[in-house]
């Protein structure tokens, strides 16, 4: 009878333990259920791809790609036509009338005691962090590259925007700017390195591709941030001869553009640091530069391939989110000038894609949608719970049952009480001191005619009005921009204001 208790006793023991340990296996198994996700952002990128413009035959076999594996938002518009303020509202999932971060400011001050709206705020990757994610990051992903802290893992990034020739041409009028006063950029372009291996992004490329290769025993969020097809315009030779000049097409232009444009709008589009199309045309660089973008373009297409060549070839490619993103659009020549700066369409739109397992394949969505948008879409994708903070609905339902596409719209702020409304068919916006532009896309794509002033459109303005925010915080403190002759009288003039 002892004999057989203590046979009990010891299978008891084992059971025990058996049962322990089938429950922890049972739990990380549950942990590794949840989706991977790999977060991916490519700076100063416009709809030129392939899977949305096309523009002039461009050459981007992984962005054609991506597009295949997912949803494609063909309309998305950004929170703000300019990298800090944009990408500091994607992170934190708040709108830059509600922060006041209007300009760049440092990753350490987008959440700060100074600021109420953002001193308890917690970052996307924060998000997913807190909620049982292992969070790594890689290059430029908030305005440099991240606050402190904010990834379990960080690879940092490469300083500036380099490799440069010793040679260059640097377009380097301060124009109506002041030296001393406001910023200058470095505009210019041309085949530099040698080798794709000496550009930073290559190196990005290569740190996520190792961690794809790595195990882990919880989900991950990967973020890498791309820095191409951000100015100078410079990438390996190779990637020019994919552009024959003589086949290069110019964006739409119109010489009389701005003639219809209110005088705060003409303010915003004084950007003395960055060349003018007047003189891209008169000095025969147009082509060129544009050339020089299509190349940028399609280099980084090579690193986004390279990172989904490892996602595919590891044990994640079948559970594994994915979503591509760029702050904000860039002109080529549209509105007068090369840069992004400006609350019209060229400006504003960029791409928005995501991949993931429970999602329709090949699909576009022609519905404008925001930005800010991405914080929410992934917690609901990933299974989390949805941030009570973020200001932007989900879209999951509309790229699986097309919830919501009739009714979607898209807010862009630049500085202070500056907006712009993108509906379906219009945009419109609105100054600080009241004035106006209204654009039907319906007839007008290029957004040549502003019809702000035609009787006919009056009760679609008042339509439009109602969606614009009602709270516009002063410039937060720590927000500068200095590059924009209207952007530093504008904070220095609202912060004297009571």
């Amino acid at each position: 009878m002892r004999k057989l208790l203590v046979v009990i006793a010891v299978f008891g023991l084992c059971f025990s333990s058996c049962k322990t340990k089938s429950s922890s296996e049972q739990a990380t198994s549950e942990g590794n259920s949840k989706p991977n996700v790999l977060f991916i952002a490519v700076d100063d990128l416009n709809n030129m791809i392939g899977p949305i413009d096309n523009f002039s035959n461009v050459k981007t076999p992984n962005f054609d790609r991506l597009a295949n594996m997912g949803v494609t938002f063909t309309n998305a518009h950004v929170q703000a036509p300019l990298c800090g303020p944009s990408r500091a509202s994607i992170m934190t999932g708040l709108r830059p009338s509600n922060t006041g971060i209007y300009g760049m400011a440092h990753d350490n001050d987008v959440r700060r005691d100074g600021n109420p709206a953002t001193k308890d705020i917690t970052f996307l990757p924060e998000y997913f962090g807190n909620n049982g994610y292992h969070t790594m990051g890689i290059g430029k992903l908030f305005h440099n590259h991240a606050p402190d802290s904010v990834f379990h893992e960080s690879g940092g990034r490469v300083k500036g925007f380099g490799p440069l020739p010793k040679k260059r041409f640097v377009w380097d009028g301060y124009g109506k700017g002041i030296k001393g006063v406001h910023g200058r950029t470095s505009t210019d372009w041309g085949a530099f390195p040698e080798t794709d291996s000496l550009m930073p992004d290559y190196a990005s490329a290569n740190w996520a591709i190792e961690r794809l290769q790595r195990e882990y025993d919880q989900p991950f969020f990967l973020g890498v941030g791309f820095l191409r097809v951000h100015v100078p315009l410079y990438v390996p030779q190779k990637w020019f001869d994919l552009y024959p000049l003589e086949e290069i097409e110019t964006p739409p232009y119109k010489a009389d553009d701005l003639a219809d444009i209110p005088n705060v709008g003409l303010q915003i589009n004084d950007l003395p640091m960055m060349p003018t199309t007047n003189w891209a045309i008169e000095s025969g660089e147009w082509k060129k530069i544009v050339q020089a973008y299509l190349a940028c373009i399609s280099f980084v297409d090579n690193q986004l391939g390279r990172v989904l060549d490892a996602l595919e070839n590891s044990k994640y490619a079948d559970n594994t989110i994915i979503v591509l993103w760029s702050d904000h659009g860039y002109r080529l020549g549209e509105k007068e000038t090369f840069a992004k700066h400006g609350l019209w369409e060229t400006a504003t739109k960029a791409p928005l894609m995501f991949a993931a397992p429970n999602l329709p394949k090949g699909k576009k969505i022609d519905a404008p949608v925001e930005f800010l948008s991405i914080y929410p879409t992934l917690l609901e994708l990933s299974g989390l719970p949805a941030y009570p903070r973020n200001e932007a609905k989900s879209l999951v339902s509309m790229m699986t049952k097309d919830e919501g596409v009739d009714e979607s719209y898209a807010l862009t702020t630049y500085g202070m009480n500056n907006h712009a409304v993108r509906t379906q068919q219009y945009r419109y916006i609105q100054y600080e001191d009241g004035t106006q532009e209204l654009y039907d896309h319906s007839n007008d794509p290029n957004e040549w005619t502003n019809v702000a002033g035609i009787k006919e459109y009056n009760e679609k303005i008042e339509e439009l009005k109602q969606l614009l925010p009602t709270t516009n915080v002063k410039w937060d403190e720590k927000s500068v921009y200095k590059f924009q002759p209207y952007f530093v009288e504008q904070k220095a003039r609202t912060s004297l204001e009571n």
